[in-house]
């Protein structure tokens, strides 16, 4: 599963509500860590209201801190600073992901709701995941002192098809590890709440798209079964459900409904990244969502 764990930070107090997730997983599976910095060109001296960490020396500083603070004793944590000042932050820290460290998974900070977090999207998360590589956990920031990490229950939203499936043997590893309870949870769009080429094809024939939509239901209901099997044959605690309506606001409610500790969702790979993130449901649910998201990129 996830054997290497990459958490970059800037040192901002953002940053590091992943910080207690990342160091959780590293202590449960048993993964060391490697925290990352770096150097942006031409930075300014703040960053989310906190101190701008533009010097190596203090990056060094600053890591050394956080591994020493918040990580238990036994975690092998290691710190790591891009001296070399770089103008695209996320291209270097893909360039780390995907060379240099070769993590199984990256965790961080989804930077609040601002204009930072849309770059954010348009950056970062976005070029990581249409990578197709490196699994990505995104935290939502917290206010206040931290409440830990815990993951009790674990939201894992299905389309059809056995290539969304991918999220399946993680989840079931998380599971174990955390004792979890799973909910799986298909999403089949309503008469309304069709989009694409389905929904063109609606206005045209619309008994015929109802009636398609119903045999989805169906094939989802069954397919849903099969897996809901599995997990219990592999002694893990498991539900399921069939859900109508637009996937991304079913997703969420649902998440805020059981309530959920992680949601955990595959990711279509698209030839451009600007493809990815306008077609996807992916950021529609991290924009909505409250708890952490598991981005699992298909090949």
């Amino acid at each position: 599963m996830f054997k290497h764990i990459l958490a970059p930070l800037d040192g901002s107090k953002l940053a590091e509500a992943a910080v207690p997730v990342a160091a959780s997983l590293a202590q449960t599976l048993g993964a060391p860590v490697t925290l990352l910095h770096i150097i942006e060109e031409d930075a300014p001296p703040e960053i989310h209201r906190d101190h701008h960490l533009r010097q190596a020396d203090e990056a060094s500083a600053y890591l050394k801190n956080v591994a020493e603070r918040d990580f238990p004793l036994g975690v092998a944590v290691d710190i790591h600073v891009h001296t070399a000042a770089v103008k695209d932050v996320s291209g270097s820290l893909v360039e780390h992901a995907t060379g240099e460290f070769q993590p199984d998974l990256i965790v961080m900070c989804t930077h609040g709701r601002s204009g930072v977090r849309e770059l954010l999207y348009g950056s970062i998360a976005q070029q990581v995941v249409a990578q197709g590589i490196t699994p990505l956990l995104l935290i939502r920031p917290r206010t206040g002192a931290s409440i830990g990490f815990k993951l009790d229950k674990i939201l894992v939203p299905l389309d059809t098809g056995p290539a969304h499936d991918a999220s399946l043997p993680v989840t079931q590893q998380l599971a174990r590890a955390y004792q979890s309870n799973i909910h799986l949870l298909t999403v089949i769009p309503t008469f309304g709440t069709v989009a694409g080429e389905t929904a063109a094809t609606s206005s045209l024939l619309p008994a015929t798209t109802a009636a398609l939509l119903e045999i989805d239901v169906e094939n989802a209901a069954e397919d849903l079964q099969e897996h809901l099997d599995e997990l219990k044959n592999n002694k893990l605690q498991a539900t399921a459900e069939v859900a109508r309506g637009d996937p991304a606001t079913e997703i969420v409610r649902h998440s805020e409904r059981l309530p959920a500790d992680l949601i955990v969702l595959t990711t279509h790979r698209k030839a451009g990244t600007a493809a990815f993130w306008a077609r996807s449901v992916a950021p529609n649910v991290v924009r909505r969502a409250h708890v952490p998201i598991l981005l699992i990129p298909l090949l």
